[in-house]
Order: C-alpha cells, then sequence, then structure tokens
C-alpha cells in the first residue's frame, strides 16, 4: 500500500485464509476516513471505515449511487459490475419502491416454501458426497451447487442453463485486467436471458420467485419487464456468489476451531447466533464495493467532502470497529446483539436476507448433522484460496469423515 499523492494506492488482492486485510487495517488505524486510489476509475475516492461513518454514508441522501453512472468511477473490476438500472445503484425513492415491490417475494410463507426446497437440494448433494466417499471436496459437493441450484430452482432457471450461467457470474466478477471484454460480454448475455425469462413467466406464471415478482403490487404498481430482469439478475450475482463463498468460508472456520464445533454440535439451537457472528467476522470480499458521490459539500470523521467526490465505504472495516464490537477480531458467539453490515446497511441492504440465512443453516445445520465427525483432509495451511476475483473464499475444501 503507496501514498501517490495526498491518496493511498489500494489494490486490494489480499487473498491469505481468512486473514484480516492488512492494507484495511493500516486504513483503520489511519483514522475514520483516508483517500484511496483503486486499479480502475479515472478518479481517487474517499475510504470511509468507521461504524457510525459508514451508517451516516449508508442513510444520508446527500450521498447517491445513483449519479457514479456515467463516471469511469473508482473500482476494482476493470468492468463495472452494475447496470443502471440496478436496484444496488438506485437511490430512494425509486430504491425504496422496488424494495417494497420485491419484499412481497421474501414474505416467511415463501421463505418457508424455499426452505423446504433447500433442505431438499441440499440432502440430494449430500447423499451423492456420502456414496462418493472420503476424502471429498465440499466447494464442489456443497458450496458451490446449493447456492447455484438453489437459486436456479427459485428463479425457475432450466437445469440445462445453469452450468452457462454459473461461468457468467465467475466472468463478470473477475478482477485480472484482461478480463474486460469477457465481463461485458457476460453482463450483456446475462441481461438478454433473464429478458427472454421474464417474457416466459409474464405469458406462463409459476410458482418461482420471478412469478411471485411479476405478480407483486403496491396498489396500481408493479414492476414493469426491465425492473424484473434486473431483479432476477441481481438476485442471481448475490444468489450464486455469496452463498457459495459463505458456505466454504464457514465450513472452514468450524473445522479449523475444535471449540467452535464443538459448540454447534453440542448445542445445535445455538446455530444461528454462531453463523451471525461467523457473518460478522468473516472478511466475505476484497476491498470495497459499489461507491456514491457526494451531491454537496459534508464532514465526515473531521474531513470535508467536497461536492462530487467519490465516497466508498467498508463493511469489512464497520463489522470490526473496536466501539461498536468489544475485541472485534475474536470470534464470540456469545457476544451482546448488535447488528453487522455484511448483508449492507440502510437503503442498500441485501434485500434477499431471509433466503440467504436459510441457505446457510440447512447447508451448515444438515452437513454436521449427516457427517458428526466431519474434519479437514489436508493441513489448513494447504487449502487453496482464492486469486481471480473479488471475493474470498476456498477453492477447495477437502474434508474426510
Amino acid at each position: 500500500m503507496a501514498g501517490t499523492g495526498d491518496a493511498v494506492s489500494c489494490p486490494f488482492d489480499y487473498s491469505e485464509g481468512l486473514e484480516f486485510d492488512p492494507a484495511l487495517a493500516e486504513l483503520m488505524a489511519r483514522g475514520p476516513i483516508t483517500r484511496i486510489r483503486l486499479p480502475y476509475g479515472d478518479a481517487d475516492a474517499w475510504l470511509v471505515t468507521g461504524f457510525d461513518g459508514v451508517r451516516q454514508v449508508t442513510t444520508d441522501q446527500r450521498f447517491s449511487r445513483a449519479e457514479i453512472m456515467g463516471y469511469d468511477y473508482p473500482r476494482l473490476t476493470p468492468e463495472p459490475i452494475v447496470s443502471k438500472e440496478s436496484i444496488n445503484v438506485m437511490d430512494p425513492p425509486h430504491s425504496s419502491r422496488l424494495r417494497r415491490l420485491a419484499s412481497h417475494a421474501f414474505t416467511r410463507r415463501h421463505v418457508d416454501e424455499m426452505r423446504l426446497a433447500i433442505v431438499r437440494l441440499a440432502d440430494e448433494l449430500l447423499d451423492e458426497m456420502a456414496e462418493q466417499g472420503p476424502p471429498a471436496d465440499l466447494v464442489h459437493h456443497l458450496s458451490n451447487r446449493l447456492p447455484q441450484h438453489t437459486i436456479s430452482e427459485v428463479l425457475g432457471i432450466a437445469p440445462e442453463d445453469r452450468p452457462r450461467m454459473q461461468q457468467y457470474v465467475h466472468q463478470l466478477l473477475g478482477t485480472g485486467a484482461d478480463t474486460q471484454q469477457s465481463e461485458a460480454t457476460a453482463k450483456a448475455e446475462l441481461r438478454a436471458y433473464f429478458g427472454e425469462l421474464v417474457g416466459r413467466r409474464r405469458r406462463a406464471p409459476g410458482k418461482d420467485l420471478i412469478s411471485a415478482l411479476a405478480a407483486a403490487k403496491e396498489g396500481e404498481d408493479a414492476l414493469d419487464d426491465q425492473e424484473l430482469a434486473v431483479m432476477a439478475l441481481t438476485l442471481m450475482l448475490s444468489g450464486h456468489d455469496t452463498g457459495s463463498c459463505q458456505i466454504s468460508n464457514v465450513a472452514y472456520l468450524l473445522l479449523t476451531r475444535a471449540e467452535l464445533m464443538e459448540r454447534v454440535r453440542s448445542r445445535p439451537e445455538s446455530l444461528t447466533a454462531v453463523l451471525d457472528e461467523l457473518l460478522r467476522f468473516i472478511p466475505f470480499r476484497k476491498g470495497v464495493g459499489i461507491p456514491r458521490v457526494a451531491l454537496e459539500d459534508v464532514e465526515i470523521g473531521g474531513a470535508r467532502i467536497r461536492a462530487g467526490d467519490f465516497v466508498h465505504v467498508s463493511y469489512l472495516t464497520a463489522n470490526r470497529d473496536p466501539e461498536r464490537f468489544a475485541d472485534p477480531g475474536t470470534i464470540d458467539p456469545d457476544r451482546p446483539s448488535a447488528p453487522h453490515m455484511t448483508f449492507g446497511w440502510g437503503g442498500h441492504r441485501c434485500i434477499a436476507v431471509p433466503l440467504a440465512m436459510a441457505e446457510l443453516e440447512v447447508a451448515i445445520g444438515r452437513l454436521l448433522e449427516r457427517f458428526p465427525d466431519l474434519r479437514l483432509a489436508v493441513p489448513a495451511e494447504e487449502v487453496r484460496w482464492d486469486t481471480e476475483t473479488i471475493r474470498r473464499f476456498p477453492t477447495e475444501l477437502p474434508v474426510a469423515w
């Protein structure tokens, strides 16, 4: 990490296990806000690291995500991941409207129905792993396939299309300088696919999530075809990517921390609390995500942010803020309840949290029920970690039982 003028150059390419990125730790030590330079984009940005500062930026309407579109904004990937129609780059009241409509698809009844499907899929995948016998790669057998199958099933994606969708998702999240064209192609292919799928669901609704979203109404208001296609694409990306990474990351921590594993095995009712603490602790991505731009001069953490400045926040550092979480580098399932930022905050908090938590609870719960003596089949230092995308996760997790 080096300075360029008054900005700190931040490649954010750290991928050593689930250790906290030293560059982020150094930025936290500098103070609650710092000027940074990212690998792509034609401008520097502010990075806000403290919990209170991140909360302010994510809830203060003087900071806009919508206004970054059309600019070569500072980022980690050669090609911007988001599209201008995505809820991820909308501001209230437009984003609030979409979130209200989308929430109709994540009612308790809908999520309970999805959970039944997740249990069935998880049991099928674990049956296959048991039949193959040890050693087995948990990433291949469960972490990758369960989120892929789950989000594909709930969106109604045909089985023959699923491998292609997974390939596009992986391409879209690449960080290499030579991946820009493949990222752009993947984004175009995904948008075209979901545009066509939405048309089919309008003509012939089913029991899938796209049909539920298509039927969602607030009075006379409903999602149009383009909004529905982009919403489905957003759910596809988060469902494939985040779920796969976090199942592997949680499993790795349980397999390398005997006291945590014993806690979950002896007190299965504590699984949700353990998962919540692990989600706070895990540095689930590299660096930062989508920035905002200041619409007027704002002061944060003693720094004057000028109108037009780009502002990034770090949910990772917010989750390690010692003023919010005592001894934040320690995993403590018994720590007093306090919401973390792993799923975002404010108007851009992930709308599919109920589905994500159901998937994690089922995946880890069924895994430990089925294989009570599960263990790593290789030394922890031999586990290999992703170095190609913005996420952090083991590419293989060999286990035995």
